[in-house]
């Protein structure tokens, strides 16, 4: 019978959705929207910081005076007013060479990511990424078809050594990996920065192999020592694509954020976009491009460090007080995440439903890996909930970790009691241990 059917339309879905889940983000908006439930989870920005009433007669002042330009159709490419203005956002991160024509801006950086993916992989290329790396680039290489290969990282960001093995490996198997995908300022989600002498190092080994860097930086301008790291693209124009954004240092609603890329690269990004959404929305550009001319943005940006870097001190002073023995945490010197390593033995995937209950959120770390990965790990955000609600929050997670590791420990007693019972201690002949969680 029809009705028995779960979805009519299975057997004619194109190859590339059969991989399509719900990131481990997306998944939890129904649970971090109940009111009970403090969220350490979602990445969002803390809009209500930014002078709402004057934003708001911006906009209307805006509509008054542009209205018939605002509400049309506009450029592919994007409006070259605020591309200018785009130049001069990144010529805080050292890129200077650059020209308006070099940039194309897209529907929030995400957008970005995919036109990138729809220009330059087929499916089954190879994508080199650190481990972990933000879910949603894995989620748009997933929907290319590509392979995703994790590249490890440490405090310092991604590991020069792991990437030249990780490439010399590849080519062993005579593979060449189309793209490397990084995030080198404040990781999404290991909350870590690439050191200078790496990032050195990083595009040493890319000019060496020929390989094209992808450089995601929503989060470069909000160190909380107010450094602000060159970027990638200022010491390589022509082998670093970048990608950025004003979701983190604006508002994410308007999803405004763009690409720079090489010349010819441009022209492909263009007809992408034209294929995909015909052209950004002009009133989102324009209300981005008169708060940068009209608005305090740098003082603003300023006001949003103070507020992080607060929350961020609440987060890591709170784990320290409240995390039973044996997690432990990165510590973040900009953007939103804290990275956390649970136990040994732990499992954040199957320790959220108890989370939950407890009326606490984060996001399991296995959905920042395309291969398994992460199990012991989760991620913490610390940018939007209050001060007082961070200290709450991670004593609710400190309770649920404290009450796993009881369990564990129980489960393990008896599991070993059992071996011994009726004198005959495991190994006397009765096979091997089994894989305990």
């Amino acid at each position: 019978m029809r009705g028995t059917v779960l979805d009519a339309f299975a057997d004619r879905y194109a190859e590339r959705t059969h991989g399509m889940t719900a990131s481990e983000i997306r998944a939890l908006f129904a649970v971090v929207s109940r009111p009970e439930v403090v969220s350490l989870a979602g990445g969002m920005p803390a809009v209500t910081a930014l002078p709402l009433d004057a934003v708001g007669s911006m906009i209307g002042d805006l509509i008054s005076r542009l209205g018939a330009q605002a509400l049309q159709y506009g450029s592919g490419q994007g409006d070259v007013r605020l591309r200018e203005q785009i130049l001069q956002v990144m010529g805080l991160e050292g890129i200077t060479g650059a020209s308006a024509d070099d940039v194309v801006v897209t529907v929030g950086s995400q957008q970005g990511l995919d036109l990138v993916s729809r220009v330059f992989l087929d499916p089954g290329d190879v994508v080199l990424a650190e481990a972990p790396s933000y879910v949603g680039a894995l989620g748009v290489f997933q929907a290319a078809q590509a392979h995703v290969v994790h590249v490890d990282m440490d405090a310092d960001g991604l590991i020069p050594q792991a990437l030249s093995d990780a490439l010399v490996a590849l080519a062993a198997r005579g593979q060449r990996p189309k793209l490397l995908y990084t995030v080198p300022n404040f990781h999404n989600p290991a909350g870590v920065t690439l050191t200078e002498q790496r990032r050195t190092e990083i595009l040493a080994i890319a000019e060496a192999h020929d390989l094209l860097v992808i450089e995601d930086n929503p989060y470069g301008l909000l160190g909380f020592d107010e450094q602000v790291h060159p970027a990638l693209r200022a010491r390589c124009a022509d082998r670093v694509i970048y990608l950025g954004s004003f979701s983190k240092t604006f508002a994410p609603g308007l999803r405004v954020g763009w690409v720079c890329a090489p010349h010819a690269v441009r022209d492909k990004l263009i007809l992408a976009s034209e294929a995909q959404v015909l052209c950004p929305p002009a009133l989102s550009q324009l209300v981005v491009a008169e708060y940068l001319d009209s608005q305090p943005w740098l003082e603003q940006v300023k006001v949003f460090r103070e507020l992080y870097r607060e929350r961020r001190d609440t987060a890591l002073g709170a784990l320290v007080a409240l995390m039973p023995a044996g997690v432990s945490w990165t510590r973040p010197d900009g953007g939103f995440y804290i990275w956390m390593t649970l136990p040994e033995g732990l499992d954040a995937k199957a320790m959220q439903p108890r989370a939950v209950h407890n009326r606490v959120a984060y996001v399991p770390g296995i959905g920042f890996y395309a291969d398994g990965q992460g199990v012991g790990n989760l991620r913490l955000s610390y940018c939007f909930p209050e001060p007082e609600r961070i200290r709450e929050g991670v004593r609710r997670l400190a309770s649920v970790i404290e009450e796993e590791l009881e369990l564990r420990t129980t489960f393990l007693g008896e599991a070993v009691a059992g071996r011994t019972r009726g004198g005959q201690p495991h190994g006397a002949g009765d096979g091997p241990a089994p894989n305990l969680p």
